[in-house]
């Protein structure tokens, strides 16, 4: 049970934080395009960043939805659980 609260921990902190930055990410690749004129070698670069960002943003949207539903039926399953051995990780 201490393995799954260390698993709960780890994906509420790195795993969300992978996932919004992949987001971010494919957000400012798909709006750089339009900085430069058209041919300039800041817009080819940005065409580059922006084949880069597409599956980014194809596969973050959909991975946060999974994550969210996840953590939320892992902790009303386990809810009874954490109330009955509350501070369980505090008597280690």
């Amino acid at each position: 049970m201490i393995m799954l609260m260390c698993i709960e921990i780890h994906i509420s902190m790195f795993d969300s934080y992978c996932i919004k930055h992949m987001s971010l990410q494919a957000g400012a690749s798909e709006h750089a395009k339009s900085l430069g004129p058209k041919g300039s070698d800041a817009h080819k670069a940005a065409v580059i960043g922006d084949t880069v960002g597409d599956p980014l943003k194809d596969t973050s949207g959909p991975s946060l939805n999974i994550l969210i539903k996840l953590m939320a039926v892992e902790s009303l399953v386990f809810a009874p659980f954490f109330a009955a051995h509350g501070g369980l990780l505090f008597k280690i």
